[in-house]
């Protein structure tokens, strides 16, 4: 490899912000990690008496070599009588700046403390050392002396280093990408000043940007690069960071400049005398639609183009940023291309006896990822919202039944969903395993198993699917016909849906359950029915077993997972004298003998029934005991109980609303 071009690391200042990043622990030539650091800590030789870094299986290479001459012997027995210490250093864990320039050994330097600050990506030392030899043979000065792409292909031509396999060397590359952009971010800054002038922007350069690591539709940046036309892409630039500032998702973003690639692409081969905005009219746009229309992409990826061609168009009217555009140009209902009907996409219930098998269930590898599934399957959650659930989670209403509390990520709001006790005692076992690997603490539910030193990133949904494909293949699973099912996470949140119209649960709670918009998000599960209860049940007293009045807080932040629960109940469990609070997932452990319950609620419409089952039970209780059946008796001695509190109650609540009323 020749030696570098020079003079790219060269702008005023960087050196010095070097000198004044680079802190002191950090400055070693010959740098020592802690073997308990989290980033750049090493395990140690098992072998008895041995400090050195375990190189294969759990040992050093001297004592590897040893064990083999030894003919393989047991190792526990090995380990526990290793013999004399090998002599010398023998790959002594320590980062070798030695031999590189001054402002190389900076950057590089530098780019090590800035992966111990984030916490995120390990980097052993053997990582780091392979990495700076590929410096070393570069001559480079500066890490900005090549591009990124020149750094990657140096990586991939050197000669394979012995003992270091292909997961070494990709490290060592992702590690020297890294070096790269931590120093030229150090040198040009992060934020819009920086990246706006740019034909692509990096994502994670700009300010209070959420990014989906895993999402590989975005890979990272916004390709304004490939709209040709210089009108536009400055336009576009313009309209997406104002988009981007407004708080829309950075998928939204990259929707928006698929548009204008679309167009931009359309302007070059069917227009490309269009000089300016001035040339964009109705006609113009009609014969846009027609070059659309011979395209690959369905209807919704179409209609997703126009639509955000006519958010661009109706930006640059709002604000004023070109008044040459035509009055003409605008894109009307009729030109999206229509959708076919949506139909559901619920899983049979063939397939999820398969899937909610024990056996099934018992194929995840962690019981992390077989929560997440649960979770999908029993609370209808999307799989985004699932996987980013908070550590504290779980939330319990006045009468202690628990909910999921999450955040919708589509509505960007919180929701809740009432879940059963199993739910919650798996829930409960996963925020132990997690506090016993973070004692210090960890927001998340569901950490990144990978890349992920400090806890601090939650599971993407991307990597759930991955894992959701390959415990499928694991598994099994097959439909009616016999062949392998393939299905998606999102589908569990339909079969959740589906599950409850055929309970004939109203349409209005699935609503509240699934934290739809409005009812029109949730229409194609079922025909809409006709649910107008609540403000009875808001109004009317509600009593348990213990004679207790019930109330719901329709204001609360509990208000509507509540009702939902309630209604549940009130839809698919009603009693002749009651109701049944019990959530939809779980079997009843009372049959038949609700009034033993704790969790059936009754109100003033059923007193009648009430007191007339009181009469039925003293007459039960007066032939039992006269027929010496004491079991009998007591049994309904519990119900009478119960009944007398709750008439009791209930005919105390009319007489203060009568009185109330007088008054």
């Amino acid at each position: 490899m020749t030696a570098a071009r020079a003079g790219q690391g060269d702008r005023p200042g960087l050196l010095e912000r070097l000198l004044a990043a680079v802190r002191p622990q950090f400055r070693d030539e010959l740098l020592v990690p802690d073997p308990a650091d989290p980033v750049l800590g090493w395990k140690i030789c098992a072998a008895a008496g041995c400090g050195r870094p375990v190189h294969t299986r759990t040992m050093c290479a001297a004592h590897d070599r040893r064990w083999r001459r030894l003919g393989l012997p047991d190792v526990a027995e090995f380990l526990a009588g290793p013999g004399p210490a090998p002599r010398g250093q023998g790959g002594a864990a320590l980062i070798d700046f030695r031999g590189l320039p001054p402002q190389l050994t900076l950057e590089l330097q530098y780019a090590v403390q800035r992966r111990c600050d984030e916490k995120t990506v390990t980097a052993p030392f053997r990582v780091v050392n392979m990495a700076i030899g590929w410096a070393r043979q570069a001559g480079a000065r500066s890490m900005l002396d090549l591009s990124e792409p020149q750094w990657r292909e140096l990586a991939r031509s050197t000669r394979r280093v012995p003992g270091a396999d292909s997961g070494m060397r990709a490290s060592s590359e992702a590690f020297l990408i890294h070096a790269r952009d931590a120093v030229e971010s150090l040198r040009d800054g992060v934020g819009w000043e920086t990246e706006y002038p740019r034909d692509i922007w990096r994502l994670s350069r700009l300010p209070g940007l959420t990014l989906n690591s895993g999402r590989s539709s975005t890979r990272g940046c916004l390709r304004f690069d490939r709209v040709a036309q210089p009108w536009l892409r400055e336009l576009g630039k313009r309209w997406v960071r104002l988009r981007l500032c407004s708080g829309l998702s950075a998928a939204t973003a990259v929707a928006g400049v698929q548009a204008l690639t679309q167009f931009s692409e359309f302007l070059a081969a069917a227009a490309p005398a269009v000089s300016s905005l001035a040339g964009v009219d109705r006609a113009l746009l009609e014969r846009y639609l027609g070059w659309l229309a011979a395209r690959p992409g369905g209807p919704a990826t179409r209609g997703r183009w126009i639509s955000a061609l006519q958010c661009f168009f109706l930006a640059i009217r709002q604000y004023g940023w070109d008044d040459t555009l035509p009055a003409t140009a605008a894109f009307f209902a009729g030109d999206c291309p229509p959708r076919p009907p949506r139909l559901t996409r619920h899983l049979a219930e063939y397939v999820m006896a398969q899937v909610e098998s024990p056996a099934s269930l018992g194929r995840w590898p962690d019981p992390a990822t077989r929560l997440v599934t649960l979770i999908l399957i029993r609370c209808g959650l999307r799989a985004c919202d699932a996987c980013t659930l908070k550590f504290n989670c779980l939330i319990h209403d006045g009468q202690g039944a628990p909910y999921l509390r999450y955040y919708n990520t589509k509505m960007r709001r919180e929701a809740a969903v009432p879940i059963d006790e199993e739910l919650e005692a798996d829930i409960r076992a996963q925020q132990r395993r997690v506090a016993s690997r973070w004692p210090g603490g960890n927001p998340n539910l569901f950490p990144r198993a990978k890349a992920n030193a400090s806890g601090t990133w939650p599971l993407s949904a991307d990597s759930y699917r991955s894992m959701l494909g390959r415990w499928l293949a694991s598994c099994d699973i097959r439909d009616e016909h016999g062949q392998p099912v393939h299905l998606t996470a999102h589908q569990w949140r339909h079969t959740f849906a589906c599950r409850l119209i055929n309970r004939d649960v109203p349409q209005e709670v699935i609503r509240v359950l699934l934290d739809h918009e409005s009812t029109q998000m949730t229409a194609h599960y079922a025909r809409i029915t006709d649910q107008t209860v609540r403000r009875h049940w808001e109004q009317a007293t509600k009593v348990n077993i213990n004679g207790e009045r019930v109330t719901l807080d329709p204001g609360g932040a509990l208000g509507q997972a509540q009702w939902a629960k309630t209604r549940l109940g009130m839809a698919t469990q009603t009693l002749p004298n009651g109701y049944c609070g019990l959530p939809i997932q779980k079997s009843c452990p009372h049959a038949n003998a609700c009034l033993t319950c704790p969790v059936f609620v009754t109100g003033p419409e059923f007193l009648p029934e009430l007191q007339e089952q009181r009469h039925r039970t003293l007459t039960l209780i007066e032939a039992a005991s006269g027929n010496g059946q004491a079991r009998v008796a007591e049994m309904n001695r519990q119900v009478l109980t119960s009944l007398n509190r709750m008439i009791t109650e209930i005919e105390k609540s009319s007489r203060e609303t009568g009185a109330a009323d007088a008054s």
